[in-house]
């Protein structure tokens, strides 16, 4: 796995199948840096820092987070610097919390075959909620670039957000334009929903969560269909 540049700010890890990895986002400013996503594991978010490192690359001093999912968000315990979630997307995390103390990690490790391959060897699995938790838009100055969080109603989950750096005209949007992660249909009215947020806000390339970077139509129309 390499570590791919985007553009002036940016550099991501890309996904992989397999584990069911996201791509994890990296946004560097003159002041500070800011990852998007923590990723599936702590082996996960391990391999990110190493290729980090490996560039020359500080460390994230914040982690922000796309929406709740485990492949997102199981590795924040493992993070440098602090996490941060919307209000919703922090209750869900409390909700697996609770799940695994009370009942162990199978209900998760029982979803998907790619779970299991990553938590595979006795990997323990370790949920933790967010060190910020913020309602509605936010922006966070890195110095010389700006990243604005955006929530957003979408297919996929009830609490996505948005993470857009403005000067590079880019938008992580996460897994928002998937069909709902437990039926597998997608709501065409909060595709629609989302097809608006992303036109209003006018980015030139869109990154999803398990996909490569796209330009924004081809994300509008996978979005849309």
């Amino acid at each position: 796995m390499e570590l791919k540049k985007l553009s002036d700010h940016i550099w991501y890890m890309p996904f992989e199948e397999e584990r069911d990895r996201p791509n994890l986002g990296y946004v560097k400013g003159d002041k500070m840096s800011l990852a998007i996503d923590a990723g599936h594991s702590e082996a996960h978010i391990r391999e990110f820092y190493d290729l980090l490192q490996k560039e020359g690359l500080p460390l994230p001093s914040l982690t922000v987070i796309t929406h709740w999912h485990w492949d997102h968000t199981f590795a924040m315990h493992a993070v440098t610097g602090l996490t941060m979630a919307n209000k919703k997307t922090n209750g869900h995390l409390l909700e697996c919390m609770k799940k695994i103390e009370e009942n162990g990690p199978d209900a998760f490790l029982n979803i998907h075959d790619s779970i299991r391959i990553e938590y595979a060897g006795g990997q323990e699995m370790i949920v933790v909620p967010a060190d910020i938790v913020v309602e509605g838009d936010i922006s966070i100055d890195l110095g010389g670039c700006t990243v604005k969080l955006i929530q957003t109603q979408a297919p996929h989950t009830d609490d996505s957000t948005l993470v857009y750096v403005c000067e590079d005209k880019t938008l992580f949007i996460g897994d928002a334009a998937c069909s709902d992660f437990q039926n597998g249909i997608k709501d065409m009215n909060l595709a629609e929903a989302l097809a608006d947020k992303i036109r209003s806000i006018d980015p030139v390339t869109c990154v999803e969560g398990h996909w490569q970077p796209e330009a924004t139509e081809n994300t509008l129309a996978d979005l849309m269909i």
